[in-house]
């Protein structure tokens, strides 16, 4: 514990720009993750224990487009829309048989789905470590701001994260679909007497949380070094996330995505041996002061 050290980083300008902005890109990509561990369980009730490693081979197949095309926006569109195409053919295949089933036999699915893909991406891109590079056009001198050095890369992350966010909020509070979505998640059977396909609404929803997964694994990329079981941590945060801002609340994973991004940011100055805690502590404070989550429902 240094607390002289953090209390020294508050009060400097570029030590608080430094680690907030390191703060908001792990916070954010957490959330790109989060959300669709979030939306999964509000509408689906099921807990997609796997979703990490949905970023995982979003990662990996965004390092593969990056190198047949050598151009990063083409990288990350491909990793995510080669997990959502995944992630329909997982949800249809799989997760559509344990829908209603206890959370045990959702967690041993989903276990021995991250098994397998871990083993398939050891055979297929090997056991070593892999590094995507910063692409040239991120390549460029950094932003300073107040004394704090500020990459372009962690820049772009930041707006383009927060765009996604707003997207994903507009589409699901202001869309047809989103409505659908949401009826869906409180009275699916009316939904279904009302002419709707609910299995459609299901798969889709599973589609677009992996399609999130996958495009935070091709925005990680370059930050990140891709190897198997990269995705173990993150879906631990998700779930940390999820807990704190909501079951089910997409508002709720954003703001405990940055919440738990901040702590972690600032944690390794002052509780350097005790960062990974802090996040529990944090889960445990709200817990106790609203066992719902932060946009959950019901609770204190």
């Amino acid at each position: 514990m240094d607390l002289s050290a953090l209390a020294s980083c508050l009060i400097t300008p570029s030590c608080v720009i430094t680690q907030t902005t390191s703060g908001l890109i792990i916070g954010l990509l957490l959330f790109l993750v989060a959300a669709g561990v979030s939306l999964i369980f509000g509408v689906l009730k099921v807990v997609n224990f796997a979703h990490g490693a949905f970023y995982m081979l979003g990662a990996y197949f965004a390092y593969t487009a990056y190198q047949l095309s050598g151009n990063y926006l083409i990288a990350v569109l491909a990793g995510g829309i080669g997990v959502a195409l995944f992630g329909l053919v997982f949800e249809r295949l799989l997760i559509s048989r344990v829908y209603g089933s206890p959370v045990l036999m959702q967690l041993l699915v989903c276990y021995g789905a991250i098994l397998i893909l871990d083993d398939l991406v050891k055979i297929i891109w090997g056991a070593d470590f892999l590094s995507f590079g910063m692409p040239s056009a991120f390549q460029q001198l950094p932003f300073v701001f107040a004394g704090g050095v500020v990459p372009v890369f962690y820049l772009f992350l930041i707006v383009v994260a927060l765009a996604i966010a707003g997207l994903l909020g507009l589409l699901i509070s202001k869309t047809r679909y989103g409505k659908i979505v949401r009826a869906a998640a409180v009275n699916p059977s009316m939904v279904s007497a009302l002419g709707i396909n609910t299995g459609v609404v299901y798969a889709s929803v599973f589609v677009l949380g992996g399609f999130l997964a996958g495009l935070a694994g091709g925005l990680a990329a370059p930050v990140r070094s891709l190897t198997a079981g990269m995705g173990t941590s993150i879906i631990i945060e998700s779930f940390i996330v999820t807990v704190i801002g909501g079951m089910g609340s997409v508002a709720g994973a954003l703001v405990g995505s940055i919440l738990i991004g901040l702590v972690r940011s600032f944690g390794t100055i002052g509780f350097p041996l005790f960062t990974e805690g802090l996040m529990f502590v944090l889960m445990a404070v709200v817990l106790v002061l609203k066992p719902s989550g932060l946009f959950g429902k019901g609770g204190a």
